[in-house]
């Protein structure tokens, strides 16, 4: 049996279900629920409960300090019950903050720097199963330190976490860094693919 694809592929090819209605069941503060009926030649029709983003895209940024290394955040997540390493991150206040000044306020919030540079590098669907949140990853270089900020009454007294690539290399690896766009972001850097040439 042969492994070759013989088609390219399409992410925009058409869709093999039809939408025939859609209601909000639930608005919340980071995203709604949408209950949606679609149908199919082969299925006939079924149901879906869908999370969409009620605050845009969450922006995270990886940050490199001059001593080459990482700060990341160290916080409780109630969803979980667990403490995690994230790189930090957030969502928009309102419709008219855009990522990147998201960026630069969770930056300064969270981990108590400001960004001679910040650049935006990717973008991915979280979990496209049931979700249509999107995160966005910023790379920030030139660190200056400011005042931090409050993160949320979660986590009262957060702590901010310094490691080299390779140290957060390896916490991803032994399974203690398993927030997802932490992890993207580290093995991003770990490849090289973030720090210009």
């Amino acid at each position: 049996m042969s492994n070759e694809t013989h088609r390219r592929f399409d992410p925009w090819r058409t869709a093999p279900v039809e939408e025939d209605s859609r209601t909000t069941s639930l608005r919340s503060h980071y995203f709604n629920v949408e209950h949606v009926t679609l149908s199919s030649a082969d299925e006939g029709a079924f149901e879906r409960d869908i999370l969409t983003e009620a605050r845009g895209d969450t922006v995270g940024i990886v940050a490199v300090t001059d001593d080459h290394t990482i700060p990341f955040i160290e916080q409780y997540r109630v969803p979980t019950h667990r403490w995690t390493l994230e790189i930090p991150c957030g969502h928009a206040l309102d419709s008219n903050e855009q990522p990147k000044d998201v960026a630069v306020r969770k930056l300064r919030d969270e981990v108590g720097y400001q960004a001679q540079s910040l650049v935006q590098f990717t973008r991915f669907i979280n979990t496209p199963s049931f979700s249509t949140q999107h995160t966005v990853l910023f790379y920030a270089q030139g660190l200056t330190p400011v005042p931090t900020g409050t993160v949320g009454p979660e986590t009262p007294r957060f702590e901010v976490r310094h490691f080299t690539i390779d140290e957060a290399y390896q916490l991803v690896v032994n399974g203690t860094i398993l927030d997802a766009k932490t992890v993207i972001a580290v093995l991003r850097l770990k490849a090289g693919l973030l720090i210009p040439r």
